[in-house]
């Protein structure tokens, strides 16, 4: 009788912690981690570097992570977990909000540059490489230049808002499709 492998995976939603980001465009990672782990009726603990929890899917352990270190320092968190939880590099997703695609698109990607974003500068500092899956959350670019920092850390607006579980739907199919099928998959499936 074989043994069914399972395999581990990490999936991170990065943001910040504190309820005065709760809704802010950089918590949408967090956002897609919490809807998630309702739909699965699961609860975050408080541990080192993080809150997390797991489930089972067809065999395999996929672990929801949100980093407790703030956005700039979110690659130690990563790192932290990928070693705790014995993570593969490719069995890695972080759920990260993108300026650059308009709010409500999703992109998954295998690897890129952080494109000035402070949680994967940080992710990508610390595991010393770009290449690692990220799902890009469009987040709409609507403000003026210079501006990026206070736009990412506003709220959604409430038409954004009553749209988001929509969006975090998706994200939760992509999410698992990526722990099932592997990201070239995935991305032929989902990318819009």
């Amino acid at each position: 009788m074989h043994k069914i492998f399972e395999m581990n995976y990490l999936i991170v939603g990065l943001g910040n912690i504190g309820p005065e980001y709760l809704f802010t465009r950089h918590n949408i990672g967090f956002m897609a981690l919490d809807y998630l782990a309702k739909q699965k009726d699961l609860k975050f603990s408080n541990e080192r570097l993080g809150s997390i929890c797991q489930y089972k899917l067809k065999g395999n352990a996929i672990h929801l992570l949100k980093p407790n270190t703030f956005m700039n320092l979110s690659g130690k968190s990563v790192n932290y977990w990928m070693q705790q939880l014995k993570i593969e590099k490719d069995n890695l997703l972080i759920l990260v909000d993108d300026i650059a695609l308009p709010y409500d698109t999703l992109r998954l990607k295998p690897k890129g540059s952080a494109g000035g974003h402070n949680g994967l500068k940080s992710i990508e500092a610390t595991l010393a490489t770009q290449e690692y899956a990220r799902l890009r959350m469009g987040v709409g670019d609507d403000f003026p230049k210079g501006r990026q920092a206070d736009y990412v850390l506003s709220n959604f607006s409430s038409t954004e808002l009553d749209n988001i579980p929509l969006i975090l739907d998706r994200t939760s199919s992509f999410i698992e499709n990526f722990c099932l099928e592997g990201i070239q998959k995935t991305m032929n499936k989902y990318n819009q």
